[in-house]
């Protein structure tokens, strides 16, 4: 088979894995090609957030697995290809100095045993490394129950590893992945996190998580999320929204994959990592999935309106941070503003406060965007939903005097 047919099969067979980020590390490279420094290396990413920098590929597509989501499963009748590794440093070089690519995302299908495809990994990466002198950034995916010998030589050589959950229950992955072990990931995890340095995986590791493919629900994955992030120190839980390439009794039939649902987790996990919320404030078993109208800190901030209109001049850090509309940085550019005069909404958005979500949930110098009797949770919810559908169809409409 020729390069370029191997090429299109295993790009093609690698588009479903969304764990690949190239944020965290700062490896360089002296006399080779290519680093990762924060001058080195460009990211571009696609409007769902996947990263695009890299060159992302399978070694093969060959798999001794049968999971029921995966295209790639042993019992798809599907053209397989096989990369040596050889002819994996030739494309990410030729790729690199074309200037198509930053760097390398490598995973593969499972082909005779996990120890016997991670050898071929670190094969790759090695040469890629030593013989072509590629300093640029790696990802690689780690094979669950590869030996810790192996584990430790493809940490030593890549800057982010990532070992999928694939599915937030053990119930999940029994059903649709019966071949996969939940606790050969988390033992992947575990020794990272325990020998994570400069010199090992210094880009740290993440995961991803299928949405959609089985029953549970926002709260389950999320409180999954959070547990990881704990207890593995993770960088990132990347989300990726269930696509139905296989036809399978035990899998959920779908006109589209459930892209809403996916960016709604992704907003949550964003603030459970920098927004100070926690799992239990944003759901719970009595409203245990997300709001798919509104983003989530709408959601919480609907639900929690006795603790609104807050004071923009007077709340602390942590406040600024509940409000729809105002992120980390406009949060402090707000701190360091207010020290030297008092914030009206004009000066808001000059330090690029979303006023389209925060106008409703803050007075400035006690004065409210508009007259004070329209804060009720029913009006403030209507009009953020109405906004974003007529910025969803391109148009905005003008409210008559007398609609409801």
């Amino acid at each position: 088979m020729e390069l370029k047919e191997k090429l299109k099969i295993l790009a093609d067979s690698a588009k479903y894995d969304a764990s690949c980020s190239s944020s965290g590390s700062n490896r360089t490279s002296k006399n080779g090609l290519g680093n990762t420094a924060i001058a080195g290396i460009c990211h571009s990413f696609a409007t769902d957030g996947r990263c695009i920098s890299l060159l992302k590929i399978l070694m093969t597509n060959c798999c001794i697995f049968d999971c029921k989501y995966c295209l790639n499963r042993k019992s798809n009748n599907i053209k397989r290809a096989i990369f040596t590794p050889e002819e994996i440093c030739e494309i990410t070089i030729n790729f690199y100095r074309r200037n198509y690519i930053e760097g390398l995302f490598l995973s593969s299908g499972i082909i005779k045993s996990p120890d016997y495809t991670m050898e071929l990994m670190i094969k790759t990466i090695t040469l890629l490394r030593n013989k072509y002198h590629f300093g640029g950034y790696i990802h690689a995916k780690a094979i669950p129950g590869a030996s810790e010998i192996l584990l430790k030589k493809l940490g030593s050589s890549v800057d982010r590893l990532s070992a999928n959950i694939e599915l937030p229950t053990e119930n999940g992955l029994k059903l649709l992945a019966p071949n996969k072990d939940s606790n050969k990931v988390d033992k992947i995890m575990s020794y990272v996190k325990e020998n994570q340095n400069r010199k090992f995986v210094p880009a740290g590791q993440s995961t991803q998580m299928i949405v959609g493919a089985t029953k549970e629900s926002d709260l389950e994955i999320i409180s999954k999320s959070s547990s990881m992030y704990d207890n593995y120190k993770l960088k990132r839980v990347f989300y990726s929204a269930y696509i139905p390439v296989n036809k399978d009794n035990l899998l959920p039939t779908l006109e589209k994959p459930p892209l809403v649902r996916e960016n709604r987790l992704y907003q949550a996990d964003w603030l459970l990592r920098y927004y100070n919320f926690k799992v239990n404030d944003l759901l719970n078993e009595n409203n245990p999935n997300f709001n798919i109208l509104v983003d989530p800190k709408t959601d919480w901030a609907l639900r929690n309106i006795e603790f609104f209109p807050k004071e923009i001049n007077k709340c602390s850090y942590y406040d600024l941070l509940k409000i729809p509309g105002i992120g980390v940085k406009s949060a402090k550019r707000i701190l360091q503003a207010r020290r030297n005069f008092t914030i009206t909404f004009n000066d808001l958005k000059k330090l690029g406060v979303v006023l389209k979500r925060a106008k409703y949930f803050i007075t400035c110098n006690g004065k409210y965007f508009m007259n004070s009797s329209y804060f009720k949770k029913d009006f403030i919810e209507a009009n953020i939903v109405l906004e974003d559908k007529s910025i969803e169809n391109n148009k905005i409409e003008q409210l008559g005097l007398f609609n409801e």
